[in-house]
């Protein structure tokens, strides 16, 4: 299932939004970090439907991602 882009781009600040307060990280250095993820890509290609997985669970996912890398 694809996501209305429109509505996905809105979802994709959210979470970047989320995840840049919860990390105290610029919303700049946020969304280098998500366009630069796996999770991105795997929203973009519409695996598993991530999409229709609230903000709160996709911005927590996502600060694993950052921990693993950065560590």
């Amino acid at each position: 299932m694809t996501a209305n882009p429109i509505l996905l781009q809105k979802k994709y600040a959210r979470i970047i939004k989320q995840f840049s307060i919860k990390e105290k990280l610029s919303f700049d250095d946020a969304l280098k970090f998500f366009y630069h993820s796996t999770m991105y890509r795997l929203m973009r290609e519409g695996v598993s439907d991530l999409h229709c997985m609230s903000d709160e669970y996709l911005a927590e996912e996502l600060i694993l991602e950052y921990e693993q890398i950065i560590h």
